[in-house]
């Protein structure tokens, strides 16, 4: 017999994450503003704790799919689609 397993999963790292980049672009807050890999690695890639890097791929498809950011063909420059709030 199989045990379920009532773990759960803390998103609150994510969230910090996301929270990071809102933060960055919610500064400049114009559409098509680009935030660079330099301006990524400074905000966001430097700053994280173990825990949030773990979610940091799943943050930005989370904004991606949120509409907020799109992701440029090198992975890491984003550009912002619409206002952050």
């Amino acid at each position: 017999m199989r045990r379920s397993s009532n773990k759960k999963i803390d998103i609150t790292p994510k969230n910090e994450v996301k929270q990071m980049f809102r933060n960055w672009f919610k500064k400049r807050n114009e559409v098509g503003h680009i935030m660079t890999k330099q301006d990524v690695i400074n905000t966001v890639l430097k700053n994280l704790t173990k825990e949030q890097d773990k979610f940091l791929e799943e943050a930005m498809q989370e904004m991606v799919h949120e509409g907020l950011i799109e992701v440029q063909e090198d992975g890491v420059t984003l550009v912002l689609k619409r206002k952050v709030k």
